[in-house]
């Protein structure tokens, strides 16, 4: 597997050298997710090379500029105006195993529907970038194996997809009871542990393992004190939505699968669905499917 992924990679180097970097990556990324949707028990190397000058560049252009600053109050108008170098700098760093992401700033935020508040985490301009890249690697190398119950954060699925799937099962199954259930403060009490792990479980490159780990242990800044994150992800982090998916998919989808429906006398169902703004809206969804207003 590792050699037949590295041949692919100086393959698509070789033959496509006048393709801008954007183009590359994403075809790079196409043929990783093709192989590891055909190779579902293979293991994966040679992935953080893909974190490089051109994909940090191209989600520099990508990023928006009206995201709030991190710890490092850089802004993405004041990293372009030194672009080429910053990057080269981040990049030396990263291959000298010396890059290390800053402590997340974190605010309280209304939580729409209700009187409570909920944490979210701003990263440093640097940090948004290289979680961006990783972000799409772990997209392309993990989504081919998640369940079609699973439809939070993934490409091409959202909130109304969700609810169709549960429709279609009200309607046309035979269904006696409906749970509507939530996991509470699921991103600030995931397993660093079991993160890791799971992460194990498809690839094998040492680079994205210190790099998954530094960003789950850079702690955070929360009203100007700093403290530890020794379990949980940051809600705002770009990396955090695949590294909840990959930690539901093992914990929840597949013991779903392999346990809980097996043991159901009768069928069972799970339509599983987060977002961090339209997740509150789901009980009223849900209730007009029951009413068949929609």
């Amino acid at each position: 597997m590792e050699e037949r992924l590295q041949h692919i990679i100086a393959l698509e180097n070789e033959t496509l050298p006048t393709q801008g970097g954007r183009k590359l990556m994403e075809t790079k990324l196409t043929r990783i997710a093709k192989i590891a949707k055909e190779r579902p028990d293979a293991r994966i190397t040679s992935l953080a090379g893909l974190i490089n000058k051109d994909s940090i560049i191209d989600s520099h252009i990508k990023m928006n500029k009206k995201k709030a600053a991190g710890a490092d109050k850089v802004t993405k108008d004041e990293y372009d105006n030194n672009l080429d170098k910053n990057v080269d700098d981040l990049m030396v760093r990263m291959k000298r195993q010396s890059y290390k992401p800053q402590p997340v700033r974190r605010v309280l935020i209304p939580k729409t529907g209700t009187d409570k508040m909920r944490p979210l985490g701003i990263l440093a301009y640097e940090d948004k970038l290289v979680q961006s890249v990783l972000s799409d690697i772990l997209n392309a190398v993990f989504d081919g194996d998640f369940l079609d119950c699973s439809f939070g954060f993934r490409p091409n699925r959202g909130c109304h997809d969700a609810l169709k799937a549960v429709n279609k099962i009200i309607q046309g199954r035979r269904i006696n009871y409906i749970v509507d259930a939530d996991i509470k403060s699921f991103f600030d009490n995931m397993n660093h542990e079991w993160i890791m792990k799971f992460i194990e479980h498809r690839i094998a490159d040492v680079n994205i393992y210190r790099l998954i780990a530094r960003f789950l242990k850079s702690g955070v800044i929360e009203n100007g004190e700093h403290r530890e994150t020794p379990i949980g992800a940051p809600q705002g982090g770009q990396v955090s939505p695949i590294l909840g998916n990959i930690y539901l998919h093992f914990a929840l989808d597949l013991w779903f699968e392999k346990a809980v429906r097996e043991r159901c006398k009768g069928d069972a169902y799970m339509v599983r669905y987060a977002d961090y703004a339209e997740v509150e809206t789901m009980p009223k969804l849900l209730k007009n499917i029951r009413d068949n207003q929609l």
